[in-house]
């Protein structure tokens, strides 16, 4: 009978026996809850009106449907404080007073409904359960319908963006209320297995449109077609949900995969907190290094300016150090020279006494001087090759300065395109450079000198060697050496010429690598004062923004302190109106009064005076003159009480003349006001 579906009118009874409601203790408790608040009042009021908004029972703002639905709603916030109020549950009990339910009856079975039937999780602040749930249908839909499945993973389109709804809310959002009766009259009975199988005939019936559509084709076919496919025929859906089977160990095991997924989450998600924790105060160490180096950089460039200063004095130190010993070089090479014509003077006198000793002699160290010439050609060749690789790594080295120098150039006209104003830094910084510049040109100059003295020197030695081989042999073997030794003399020398040439070069070379290294030096010295420059500037900026946003802030609080004043000024204004305008009605009542009591005074007075007319008509009406002047007095009292009438009339006219008048003078004195 359950599944075949329960009559309407018999639905609210058998709601009640399907969960054991119909003795439930809360219904004893729904009257205490009632009389109660709760934190909740002002959400739930505030989603009455968009629970079933088209329905006749709940259409009426403030009516009786809305006051039932927020008295339930009200009284399970206060009997489960840990779930409170959730939006989706106000369309499960707006369902169950729409059966007739009192408000007792519908509370006792939404009780049993969140607690029996796993409902209470979904509602839960966390929503577990409700995540357990698209978990199991997202595989049941893998599983039966894999190609439905597929599709759904090519558009991104998840489970929770169709199927949240149909769980939270038990289809009486997505379908028709008859649709979604069937539907509860079967999950009473067998539980949620029923709403699993009716989410899986809903995209049974679907899936061979929802295989055509896109991610926003999906979502207008879940919200507006697959409704009404379904409403139009309910029993061929319900049919179609008995028939689909699926095993619940397979669920209880998709359940643990689940459980066990969620804690390997929360387990990740404290290893990324403690991660971020770990990084912020990494960072914040970074920001205190950077800090210190920035300290350190401004200590090593004073530094750097005081040893420049300190090179200076050690250079003129040095400077006549090297003058000293160049003299002393002089000295020694004119005593040199002296020891050699000696050696000379005596090897002629040792010639002339043995000749053939001489001779033999000249050949043995034409021997040995032609071995050290061989050893020394060998040498020169070494030489020769070490100094031409020189040269081509200094080559490289000046191809690699000149492209920095390139570099440095470009950097330098954008950074002088930003102009700073402060002078005095600028001044300072470029007094450090000069300082920088002057010292390493000093040191390049120094280096250059010293090379210049080692070639003159080696020069001289160079001359100081050709003189000495001039002396001719006296019979043809020692000319035949002497030719031998002359071809090998030709090719040392022109060895040692080009040993001198690629020395010239590689001095060449060396001092445009100082000067390269010279403009290199100038140029990181006008980048760092640039860079200095662009930081104050940022820093000027910065500062500037926060002046500007420390005057925005103020201006817009007294902006607001104006506007204050205007509002407390406006209604100090209502209540002086208010107060004059009491004070004039209550002038006008005393004035009223005054007119009355004198009114009544001039009666009393011409009660009076015809008593006493009365009274003398008595005494003497033979006096005929007499009655004559009391009518005569009788009707000067009628014209004053006539005429003291008139007056009371005319002051009440003026009094409510002048009212108005005041109040055109008050209004023009509020405009003068205002637009002062």
């Amino acid at each position: 009978m359950v599944r075949k579906g329960i009559p309407h009118h018999f639905r609210g009874i058998m709601w009640q026996l399907l969960c054991d409601a119909h003795n439930s203790p809360e219904k004893d408790q729904f009257a205490e809850y009632i009389k109660s608040t709760s934190a909740c009042e002002k959400v739930i009021r505030r989603d009455i009106a968009r629970t079933y908004p088209e329905h006749d029972m709940f259409k009426e703002k403030d009516g009786v449907g809305q006051e039932s639905l927020f008295n339930v709603m009200k009284a399970y916030s206060l009997h489960d404080r840990e779930v409170g109020y959730c939006q989706g549950s106000g369309f499960i009990v707006g369902l169950l007073l729409m059966l007739q339910m009192p408000e007792e009856e519908a509370f006792a079975v939404f009780v049993k409904i969140m607690k029996d039937y796993r409902m209470r999780d979904m509602f839960k602040p966390t929503m577990a359960e409700l995540g357990l749930c698209m978990y199991q249908l997202e595989n049941l839909v893998q599983e039966l319908m894999p190609d439905l499945h597929n599709h759904f993973n090519s558009q991104s389109f998840h489970t929770s963006m169709y199927a949240s709804s149909w769980f939270l809310t038990l289809f009486t959002t997505a379908l028709a209320l008859p649709t979604a009766c069937r539907i509860i009259d079967v999950f009473l009975s067998e539980g949620m297995d029923i709403i699993f199988k009716v989410a899986l005939a809903l995209l049974t019936m679907g899936k061979d449109n929802l295989l055509q559509l896109d991610m926003e084709g999906m979502l207008k076919f879940f919200q507006k077609e697959l409704p009404v496919k379904a409403d139009a025929d309910p029993e061929a859906l319900m049919n179609l949900a008995y028939n689909i089977k699926f095993n619940t160990k397979r669920m209880q095991k998709l359940k643990k995969e689940y459980t066990v997924m969620k804690t390997k989450e929360q387990e990740d998600m404290v290893e990324l907190r403690r991660l971020r924790q770990e990084n912020r105060l990494l960072r914040q160490r970074v920001e205190l290094l950077e800090a210190e180096s920035s300290e350190l950089a401004h200590r090593l460039v004073r530094g750097q300016v005081s040893r420049a200063e300190e090179e200076e004095t050690t250079f003129a130190v040095q400077r006549e150090l090297q003058a000293l010993r160049m003299t002393h070089l002089q000295t020694t090479h004119q005593l040199e020279v002296a020891q050699e014509e000696i050696k000379n003077l005596s090897m002629i006198i040792e010639q002339n006494h043995n000749s053939c000793q001489s001779s033999l002699d000249e050949i043995t160290a034409k021997k040995e001087q032609l071995t050290q010439k061989e050893e020394m050609l060998a040498c020169l060749q070494d030489e020769l090759f070490k100094v031409r690789l020189r040269e081509a790594e200094n080559d490289a080295l000046i191809r690699d300065l000149r492209a920095k120098i390139q570099d440095l150039e470009q950097d330098k006209k954008t950074l002088r395109e930003s102009t700073v104003d402060n002078s005095v830094a600028h001044l300072q910084e470029e007094l450090i450079a000069v300082k920088l510049r002057e010292a390493e040109a000093n040191l390049s100059l120094k280096d250059l000198r010293q090379r210049v003295t080692e070639l003159s020197s080696q020069w001289q030695s160079y001359l100081q060697e050709h003189r000495q081989e001039q002396a001719p042999g006296p019979d043809s073997t020692p000319k035949k050496l002497g030719l031998f030794w002359d071809s090998k003399s030709g090719d040392i020398q022109r060895l040692e010429d080009e040993v001198k040439t690629s020395k010239l070069k590689e001095l060449e070379a060396l001092m445009e690598l100082k000067e390269l290294k010279l403009k290199v030096m100038e140029l990181e010295t006008q980048v760092q004062v640039s860079s200095n420059q662009v930081r104050r500037q940022d820093e000027d900026n910065k500062r500037l923004a926060e002046a500007l946003e420390v005057s925005e802030s103020k201006i817009k609080e007294m902006a607001a302190k104006c506007r204050e004043h205007l509002h407390k000024y406006s209604d100090l204004e209502s209540k002086m109106k208010d107060e004059l305008m009491m004070a004039r009605i209550r002038d006008a009542e005393s004035s009223q009064l005054i007119a009355e009591l004198t009114q009544k005074i001039s009666r009393l007075e011409l009660k009076n005076s015809e008593m006493a007319a009365e009274g003398e008509l008595r005494s003497h009406i033979d006096d005929s003159e007499k009655v004559r002047e009391l009518q005569e007095k009788m009707g000067e009292l009628k014209a004053e009480i006539m005429r003291l009438e008139a007056g009371k009339r005319r002051g009440l006219e003026r009094a409510g003349s002048v009212d108005t008048e005041s109040e055109h003078e008050e209004t023009s004195d509020l405009h003068l006001r205002l637009d002062t």
